[in-house]
């Protein structure tokens, strides 16, 4: 079976020099930094660029990528790291790189999203959406270049979650010689759309909504296990991916419905792969909008829906009830938390009391695209609009193309969505600040537009602590004011799954963050 992919012919069945993954839409840019979107993470964090530190896929343990080593202080606010030397970037037709990785490519990447004033700060709009959730821009104190091969990060404050986001998706590092280059040719903006990294491959041609084909970074520090060619073919349907898989067309897919999971299963020739779900599923209100600023209107509206039944219809038991934001293999996780039980005839008189009449309307936007947390927005949120109808309210279904959803949610025009989150790294700040703090609102990852003072009190006292018995202490705190606020309602923890064919070596789940092909061959 044959793919015509790209302008060469791609045999993905026969040719052990050529991947294809039939991925389900086109990157919005090819910089993680600028999106906290799993599409965008795919197409590019792994693909095409390396980090200081990442984490390891099996233990989820920190370890090195760039920086070979590194030593904290004894106050916890300065790190100095250590640099891999001869570390190549990528060669492309437009660029041809004079030198290695060094100390320069760190203080360029991380000054471009954290100042203001740096020449590349608002090329591409400006926004990093994961960086200044964290507020990292504000923690980092100084980046400074103590050699070639060493760079000193001092911050603010301890934090004891910074090493980990340091390995997450979003830390990439991009090349300053390029962006030099690129500055002398008046076309700054290329940096995001031509990329240039030091990652298993580099970018040879993007057709938007069709394909993403790369090819192998010849040398590339980390292995030598590449494949020649690897395409990206732009498959929305998922069902289509799934006959792709099959045939033979693909050899992975990206987002196996749940139930496509059984076919998977049946096929002697297909592998499937399942984990626990590091994410989130939800249903956020719109916090800054009348009447859902009001608690008791969330806990009524919460109420109202059988959230068992909607696990049922959704997920087919490849998912687990949520309680808190976190999953229940976080140490975060906190199982006595007051829970929401299904009581329409309570919500309906809560509703009344708090003001709402029979024939209220009200919106909820459900995303058009399938995500691991939620692999079906829109059956859910037609199942949300006739519970919501049984206690006389009115339900608008919106939907529009994923790039203009994620641009007008960004606006808050919504009275609540189903979304979610997935984890980039193994600790609980990753979903408590993203999800819900006050800085997350401006970053536009907080779809709640939810800012509570105490709640980030108790989020951020937990970063001063390194142990995690004390830092558990603020997060049950945090956990029991959602519970209590409920500015969204925790609806699933989704198993993560991955098929692909069985000549398909070295593909693993990736617990956080985006899929790998770095290492991975073909039989």
């Amino acid at each position: 079976m044959t793919l015509y992919a790209c302008d060469a012919l791609i045999t993905s069945k026969t040719d052990p020099n050529g991947i294809v993954y039939c991925s389900e839409g086109s990157p919005s840019s090819f910089n993680p930094q600028l999106d906290t979107f799993g599409t965008t993470v795919d197409a590019s964090s792994h693909q095409l660029y390396d980090r200081l530190l990442d984490f390891d896929q099996t233990s989820g343990e920190i370890v090195p990528a760039l920086a070979t080593s590194w030593i904290i202080s004894s106050d916890g606010k300065t790190y100095t790291f250590q640099l891999r030397k001869k570390v190549a970037f990528h060669n492309i037709s437009t660029f041809t790189p004079s030198r290695y990785f060094n100390a320069d490519d760190v203080l360029f990447s991380f000054n471009r999203w954290r100042l203001s004033t740096h020449p590349y700060h608002q090329v591409s709009g400006g926004r990093y959406p994961y960086t200044d959730s964290l507020n990292l821009n504000k923690l980092i104190e100084s980046v400074k270049r103590l050699n070639g091969y060493r760079v000193e990060i001092t911050l603010q404050k301890r934090e004891s979650s910074f090493l980990a986001n340091l390995a997450t998706d979003f830390a990439i590092i991009l090349s300053a010689e390029y962006a030099e280059t690129l500055t002398a040719r008046n076309q700054k903006q290329l940096i995001d759309s031509v990329p240039v990294g030091t990652g298993p491959y580099k970018l040879s041609d993007f057709r938007q909504d069709q394909y993403i084909k790369y090819s192998k970074h010849p040398e590339y520090w980390r292995s030598d296990k590449l494949t020649d060619k690897l395409i990206f073919d732009i498959t929305p349907s998922s069902s289509l991916r799934l006959a792709k898989l099959i045939t033979g067309e693909c050899d992975a897919i990206a987002l196996p419905a749940h139930s496509e999971l059984e076919v998977v299963r049946q096929q002697d020739n297909l592998v499937l792969d399942e984990e626990p779900g590091q994410n989130i599923g939800f249903w956020a209100f719109n916090t800054s909008r009348p009447p859902f600023d009001n608690p008791a209107i969330r806990r009524a509206l919460s109420m109202a829906v059988d959230r068992n039944a909607l696990l049922e219809a959704i997920y087919f038991d490849s998912a687990i009830a949520a309680q808190n934001i976190v999953p229940p293999t976080s140490w975060a996780f906190q199982p006595d938390v007051k829970k929401v039980n299904f009581n329409p005839t309570a919500a309906k008189k809560m509703l009344r009391e708090n003001g709402i009449e029979d024939g209220f309307s009200m919106t909820v936007w459900a995303m058009p695209v399938k995500r691991s947390y939620n692999p079906n927005a829109m059956k859910m949120a037609e199942l949300i609009k006739g519970y919501l109808q049984d206690v006389g309210i009115q339900v608008n279904i919106v939907s529009y193309k994923w790039s203009i959803f994620r641009e007008k949610l960004s606006q808050g025009l919504h009275d609540s969505v189903l979304i979610g989150w997935s984890a980039d790294n193994g600790d609980p700040d990753n979903f408590y600040r993203p999800l819900l703090s006050c800085a997350a609102i401006e970053s536009g990852t907080n779809r709640a537009m939810w800012c509570f003072e105490k709640y980030d009190q108790l989020i951020n006292e937990a970063l001063d602590y390194s142990d995690t018995q004390e830092r558990a202490y603020f997060y049950g705190q945090a956990n029991e004011l959602l519970a209590e606020q409920l500015p969204l309602l925790p609806i699933a923890h989704a198993s993560k799954y991955q098929a692909h064919r069985k000549e398909l070596n070295g593909l693993v789940i990736n617990p956080y963050g985006g899929i790998r092909f770095g290492g991975v061959t073909k039989n």
